[in-house]
């Protein structure tokens, strides 16, 4: 245990889980899209949605999304700055099979057409767990640049991406294999120690049997 685990992250707002967990979330849903948000349909679960508004659970996700952190002093004022800027988004309850209390789906939609379904929760002290991505497990912190493959279930992938990882000088922190069927959807969660250069993810995204690769880097997004 750490300080950090101790006093809890450095923050605005009334609750760590709520709050601070909850602008995590947003933020790292930002980043895995990839570019600005446009739409954003929200899916509240459990306490997040019984008790989340108290404690500012919904203004927090927003700020998250519009790329602030958990110590911005905007937080408060999202929606107005979303509003501003244009920013379409809702709210909902939803209610999610053996899921986290605090736990949100966030369906979104960006500027430039991408999309992403993600369901993440908040677990305290401001860390989070992304629990899946567009419908397929996948569980990682997002405390490391992390490389997200769906792919067909059949040979040759799992070899094809380590390996040019490997000859990027890119070293495996953790890998998680997942897939829903035999022969059927399959993902790769792959955490890294150094961030994976654009022109490697660009060459996984044209490999035959490679879905979508979907890229969390730690580097600030820029617009």
């Amino acid at each position: 245990m750490n300080l950090f685990d101790i006093i809890g992250p450095v923050m605005v707002g009334p609750s760590s889980s709520h709050t601070a967990g909850a602008v995590r979330i947003g933020y790292i849903a930002r980043q895995l899209l990839g570019e600005d948000i446009k739409n954003a349909d929200i899916y509240l679960h459990g306490s997040f949605w019984s008790t989340g508004k108290g404690h500012g659970t919904d203004k927090a996700l927003i700020a998250g999304l519009l790329g602030m952190k958990a110590d911005d002093e905007r937080i408060p004022f999202s929606f107005t700055i979303a509003d501003e800027m244009g920013i379409q988004y809702s709210f909902s309850k939803v209610e999610l099979r053996d899921a986290h209390p605090n736990t949100v789906m966030l369906k979104l939609f960006g500027v430039g057409g991408r999309e992403l379904e993600i369901v993440a929760a908040s677990l305290g002290g401001g860390r989070i767990s992304v629990c899946q991505i567009d419908g397929l497990t996948a569980n990682f912190g997002a405390d490391y640049p992390t490389l997200i493959v769906h792919n067909e279930d059949q040979p040759g992938h799992v070899s094809n991406v380590t390996t040019m990882l490997g000859k990027s000088s890119v070293n495996i922190a953790t890998m998680q294999l997942y897939r829903d069927g035999r022969g059927g959807n399959a993902v790769m969660v792959i955490e890294c120690d150094q961030e994976i250069p654009y022109q490697v993810i660009h060459t996984m995204r044209q490999l035959e049997g490679i879905v979508k690769v979907t890229y969390l880097s730690l580097e600030e997004q820029k617009s």
